[in-house]
């Protein structure tokens, strides 16, 4: 109860300031991360959370599963269809670059062996742009790069999950089995992307029978009802549920515009929670004692991994494209760690391996970092698109209503 309690005094103080958070460079984001660290063993000690607790995997999988779903609700096939050729390059060039680039650096600057070095480099690829909401979520920002930073984060979580898995197998006990279990892994991911474009059509096509139907104010309780359904199978069958999540929140709203319609208020508030919680329970990790255990080498990696591999690799990827310079630079610092870092950075701590521990305290200095590090940059350099009313609410008191046709904007994570 001293969690629920904790967890809802985080949350009051979040919504009160969240006006001012979405215009300034506070986050609530690194509200909840430092909340958590404030009430945990490290500090009051309220609360006594260690990574091996059952609630931390199960939030940061929660969350992740929330925020891909309505993640995927954003993707237009058709727009998509026309302009595939940025997310690819993200995808193929700028992701590998910046996996390598991480490994170089963790075996390197740190010290780690290869194999749990290229493990740093694979937990650490995939981004999450739910820490730069400013950006993703505001129309007034150019829509290719918005569906660049979107898409690029939905997918690169599943295409992360297989190497992290086949690299633990390598660096620990089952050192021989890694190669067997690339087919249970490519099973994995094809039965989450089935599982991910069959329901939701499927739920559509019921919806069409001429004696069912949801009445109005249920309606936003349908795509909750299949996405609780789809999580369920997931763990059920092993399937993949990241990628079930992002490709069902995207066949979803192409098969029932009005469904994605009906649920994205409630979808977004619940996704919010969800990331609330996990970061909550994330910010009680990070003790003094987890600060402590890193190396000068390791913080050295934490700000490469920053301010360098991403940007330099999602540059490299760009090059060619339509983007200008300002898009360009946009794109390339957004590269933000998020929950699915923490979900594999957890799975890293509970395989065992010789340098696991290590391994776990820079992939979570590295995440907190890049929370902070993100999430209280994206108000001001959305401003450099002229992006203006960022929480729908007037900037000051002397403007009476937001302008005509402007849609209300989502207090910034």
């Amino acid at each position: 109860m001293v969690l629920v309690v904790v967890f809802g005094v985080a949350l009051l103080i979040a919504v009160l300031l969240s006006g001012l958070a979405a215009r300034t460079v506070l986050s609530t984001s690194f509200l909840f991360l430092v909340g958590g660290a404030l009430v945990s063993d490290g500090f009051l000690g309220l609360i006594h959370i260690t990574p091996d607790s059952g609630i931390v995997a199960v939030t940061a999988d929660l969350a992740l599963f929330a925020l891909l779903f309505t993640d995927g609700m954003h993707v237009s096939f058709p727009k998509l269809r026309a302009n595939w050729k940025n997310p690819a390059r993200a995808l193929g060039l700028g992701m590998p670059l910046a996996f390598v680039g991480m490994a170089l650096v963790t075996h390197y600057v740190v010290g780690l062996d290869w194999t749990t070095s290229f493990l740093v480099g694979a937990v650490l690829a995939p981004t999450d742009p739910v820490f730069a909401s400013a950006i993703v979520s505001r129309k007034e920002v150019p829509a290719k790069l918005r569906q660049l930073l979107n898409v690029e984060s939905g997918i690169n979580d599943g295409l992360a999950l297989p190497i992290v898995l086949i690299l633990i197998a390598a660096a620990g006990p089952t050192v021989g089995h890694a190669e067997a279990s690339l087919g249970k892994i490519a099973l994995e991911l094809g039965g989450g992307l089935a599982l991910g474009i069959v329901l939701p059509l499927l739920v559509t096509g019921l919806v069409r029978f001429r004696l069912l139907g949801a009445e109005p104010k249920l309606q936003p309780l349908l795509p909750l009802a299949m996405g609780m359904i789809l999580y369920g199978l997931c763990h059920l069958t092993h399937a993949n549920p990241y990628l079930a999540a992002f490709s069902a929140g995207a066949v979803l709203t192409g098969a029932s515009p009005e469904a994605k319609a009906a649920f994205e208020p409630l979808g977004e508030a619940l996704a919010e929670l969800a990331k609330f919680a996990a970061l909550l329970v994330f910010g009680a990790l990070l003790t003094p004692q987890l600060f402590g255990d890193l190396s000068i080498g390791g913080y050295v990696a934490v700000v490469l991994a920053i301010v360098l591999i991403r940007p330099a690799s999602l540059l490299i990827s760009l090059i060619g494209t339509r983007f200008d310079r300002r898009e360009k630079l946009v794109a390339a610092w957004f590269g933000p760690k998020g929950f699915a870092s923490v979900v594999y950075g957890l799975l890293v701590l509970q395989a065992g391996i010789s340098q696991g521990q290590e391994a776990y305290t820079l992939i979570a200095v590295c995440i907190a970092a890049s929370i902070i590090a993100h999430s209280s940059t994206d108000v001001p350099i959305a401003r450099l698109f002229h992006v203006e009313d960022l929480t729908g609410i007037p900037a000051d008191n002397d403007t009476a209503e937001v302008r005509h046709g402007e849609e209300a904007g989502h207090a910034r994570a």
